[in-house]
């Protein structure tokens, strides 16, 4: 007989879900399968080339950190041939798996990739789901469990789970839509996973194991994903093996489960059935991945009720001021290294008959907006052409330790699950919208693969400017009620000059704002130079010079005059000259209907306007000079920035319902020109009528 490969280890079939059940089991019934795959082992017509019967110590791997595990990976110069019979398909490099799960960049957003497939087992009768932590007995290292006890995998489903994109879930309710969450997950927790299920389907009871292993791949040289299984039926009192292909097959399949599984015998292995129950599913991870330190990345000793992510700031509390301890008690930092906390808050609604138990403690389940301190809420229907959204219901108020705690952001929900904890939507360097938080349920846009953002739509970016203004004019509104001064509400400036001020001895030129970029023509800042007396305003780039008129050493340009506000309502730049004593005004920028998308209308010429002599006060000016050295990367003054900001929210939100006017427009435009076409066809139709009439009248 020829040797046999690893690519003949299990045949992947494909066939449509059923509804899912429950099962049967008992430890009679395990004592007769063991009697029963004993047999087949022993009558195996060939020894397997894969794995033996004599277990030695659990296999690892040589690098045992996730980020460096795909390093080195020796590619086959030859691939495997496929096997007789069978036809020649596109193959899944092992070296992919890992590929895979670097799109999980948070440990705990894997985790929460398997508690959605718990919960969405819910719709089929799921009451828990269990995240603990065990010792494997082979050298006593933590591996991590999740168990439900949902409707469980029958052998169908849980090829299905195993393979790449391949997602039965097509309900509205359900988060997962991927098919690829289970294998990201796994594979970024640990090296390898083992899944134990029990199903009812059709009236047959079934147990199935399943082995997705980075481990046996990478050790055995494999060139393709093989995934080790076996399926039995215990439906009667004696269970019986499924077999596909070859009773040495199957027993292949089992060899290599307990080679590469933490479970040496099989008594050890079918025993991991007991707690399951009838129906329901059980994946373990082990070979769990070590930080940089060489220290597991997840940590279960810090306490005994929680699994957490290492935090190097919890190691230095000395010298930290109070506030920042503070802040580090709050959820909204606590849930980035506390599986407890983030578990606490990852689903919007609360669940009646479910619980999602963490190291043998149900996780109470928490909402920031049953704390807020004067809650509102708002309604926001999503805009996009030709698509009708369902109107969203966003809570903001204020956090409830506000203003102590500096917290701020948006819990945004996509079906139920939590996408982006505490988004921040205010400029990060300013005061306006501290203490204000919010919650929504965005069901209108679409999450990332990972769940930890979303997809950057138009539908995203007119979200995030509606919130930007809500919590802007929320923390207004009520910024005085939870302890905020007047005086404190806006950014702080350290110096107390303005930009009208006159030119001294020094020079003071800031940089302009990261955050006063706005797009089409947005505010202009302005720039003095006191050395040399001058003063420009430019937009917010670089440059100082203005689109139609260069600066001048001798130039000084003051803000517009009220009355210089021309009809159109354009902006208009003054500039005086010291040396002749004259004033000029130049319309550098067209009024905002006057302008396009990339900058000003071709046929728009600056106006020249008639120079006017003008007196000039050569008496020097004292300034106060204020500590400005100690300040970086403010130009502007705190309420001026507001302002800007505010002021181009304002624009954008004027620029969506122009657009959506447009839209409205194009669509009536639309069933005017359809309702035309009909009103010709009728026409046409009726004169058909009355010439056949009149035929009919002239035959007559």
């Amino acid at each position: 007989m020829a040797k046999r490969t690893v690519a003949d280890v299990v045949l992947l079939s494909d066939s449509d879900d059923e509804d899912n059940g429950g099962g049967g089991g008992a430890f009679r019934k395990r004592s007769a399968f063991r009697r029963r795959s004993a047999s087949l082992m022993e009558n195996r017509q060939a020894p397997s080339t894969i794995a033996d019967t004599t277990v030695t110590r659990r296999e690892t791997l040589e690098c045992r950190s996730f980020w460096k595990a795909g390093d080195n990976f020796v590619i086959p110069r030859a691939v495997t041939p496929t096997a007789p019979g069978m036809l020649e398909h596109a193959r899944v490099h092992p070296k992919f798996l890992h590929s895979n799960a670097t799109s999980h960049k948070w440990a705990f957003g894997a985790i929460a990739e398997l508690l959605d497939n718990a919960v969405d087992e819910i719709q089929n009768g799921a009451t828990f789901v269990k995240i603990d932590k065990i010792d494997i007995a082979k050298d006593n290292s933590p591996a991590l469990v999740f168990q439900d006890d949902g409707a469980g995998m029958d052998p169908d489903g849980i090829r299905k789970c195993m393979s790449l994109g391949y997602s039965s879930k097509k309900s509205n309710t359900t988060i997962g839509q991927y098919g690829n969450g289970f294998k990201t997950s796994t594979m970024r927790l640990g090296a390898d996973a083992i899944v134990f299920t029990r199903s009812t389907r059709g009236g047959k009871s079934t147990q199935s194991i399943g082995l997705l292993s980075y481990t046996f791949l990478r050790r055995t040289g494999q060139d393709d994903v093989v995934v080790p299984m076996i399926d039995i039926d215990i439906s009667s009192d004696l269970p019986q093996p499924i077999i596909y292909g070859t009773p040495e097959d199957w027993s292949t399949n089992l060899n290599i489960l307990l080679k590469w599984s933490p479970f040496s015998t099989e008594d050890e292995l079918f025993q991991q059935f007991e707690d399951i129950g009838t129906h329901g599913t059980k994946v373990m991870i082990y070979n769990l991945w070590l930080n940089d330190e060489g220290v597991y990345e997840l940590s279960f000793d810090d306490e005994d009720e929680d699994i957490r992510l290492r935090d190097e700031n919890a190691l230095t509390r000395k010298g930290v001021v109070a506030v920042t301890l503070e802040l580090r008690s709050h959820i909204s930092y606590r849930f980035r290294h506390s599986l407890k906390a983030y578990i606490s808050m990852l689903y919007f609604k609360k669940f009646k008959n479910f619980k999602i138990i963490l190291r043998g403690i149900p996780v109470e389940q928490f909402n920031i907006a049953d704390e807020l301190r004067y809650p509102e809420t708002i309604m926001y229907k999503p805009h996009a052409a030709a698509v009708e959204y369902a109107v969203t219901e966003i809570k903001v108020g204020f956090v409830k330790k506000a203003p102590k705690l500096p917290v701020c952001g948006f819990n945004v929900y996509h079906k139920n699950r939590l996408i982006m904890p505490f988004w921040r939507v205010t400029l990060s360097g300013s005061t306006s919208g501290n203490g204000v938080v919010g919650v929504l349920e965005a069901n209108f846009i679409e999450p990332a693969h990972d769940k930890q953002d979303f997809e950057r739509s138009s539908l995203f970016q007119r979200l995030e400017a509606r919130l930007k203004k809500i919590t802007l004019d929320y923390w207004k509104s009520r910024s005085e009620d939870v302890g905020y001064h007047p005086d404190s509400r806006a950014h702080k400036s350290k110096r107390k000059a303005t930009p009208d001020q006159p030119p001294g001895d020094d020079t003071f030129n800031p940089s302009p704002l990261a955050s006063d970029k706005i797009s089409q023509g947005g505010p202009i800042i302005r720039e003095i130079s006191l050395s040399k007396g001058s003063s420009s305003r430019a937009h917010k780039s670089k440059r100082t010079a203005t689109p139609d008129q260069p600066p001048r050493d001798d130039t000084f340009n003051p803000p517009p005059l009220p009355s210089d506000k021309t009809s159109q309502g354009g902006l208009i730049i003054r500039e005086i000259s010291l040396s002749k004593g004259t004033s000029s005004r130049t319309v550098a920028l067209p009024p905002p209907h006057m302008r396009n998308f990339t900058g000003v209308r071709s046929n728009f010429q600056p106006v020249q306007l008639n120079p006017q002599p003008v007196q000039l006060n050569t008496q020097p000016v004292q300034l106060n000079p204020q500590p400005a050295a100690t300040e970086s990367g403010d130009n502007l003054g705190g309420e001026t920035a507001s302002k800007l900001s505010e002021e181009n929210i304002q624009l954008f939100m004027e620029c969506e319902e122009y657009a959506k006017k447009e839209t409205e427009m194009e669509q009536m435009v639309k069933n005017l020109e359809k309702e035309l076409e009909e009103a010709k066809s009728k026409c046409a139709l009726l004169a058909l009528l009355v010439n056949a009439k009149k035929m009919e009248l002239q035959q007559v």
